[in-house]
């Protein structure tokens, strides 16, 4: 199945859909996760994962673009929602080198980025081990893709 948008609908308390993330979730703040939520994930969905992207970053890595700041999966089928700084679900690999969530902080003078906190749903409850990387990822879940969507969220350095 291709990665096409779905119906699902993806919020979070801490910011609007194209709106700015609060400085709390960035590399300036406190560097933890939104709370995210979705609501009307495609009929069968069985899991979900979870990533924060960057295309705006000046990042071309391994036949890739842009920044990831998050990649997260295993997450049950029933949850429709995650709390900020969650320990929910398998952390994969961001590219500051680690694992788990780390927030936006464009370069100096680049300017707002764009932050797209996609969530998908899939056919089956994933196992996957810790530390893949988001192409690891994807093409484990790509098989088993029912839909997903995003929310956006903007940050500027000051």
């Amino acid at each position: 199945m291709a990665f096409a948008l779905s119906s699902m609908k993806v919020t979070s308390l801490a910011f609007a859909d194209h709106q700015a993330i609060p400085a709390k979730h960035t590399g300036e703040g406190e560097d933890v996760s939104p709370a995210l939520a979705w609501q009307d994930a495609p009929e069968g969905t069985q899991g979900f994962a979870v990533i924060c992207h960057d295309p705006d970053a000046p990042l071309v890595k391994d036949g890739s673009y842009g920044f990831v700041h998050w990649v997260l999966y295993n997450l049950p089928g029933d949850i429709q929602e995650l709390t900020e700084k969650t320990a929910a679900g398998t952390v994969g690999a961001n590219d500051k080198g680690g694992t788990g969530y780390c927030g936006p902080m464009p370069p100096e003078g680049h300017g707002k980025h764009l932050y797209y906190f996609w969530v998908l749903a899939l056919d089956h409850q994933t196992s996957l081990p810790e530390g893949l990387t988001l192409a690891e990822l994807l093409k484990e879940v790509e098989p088993h893709l029912l839909g997903m969507n995003r929310l956006v969220g903007t940050y500027q350095r000051d």
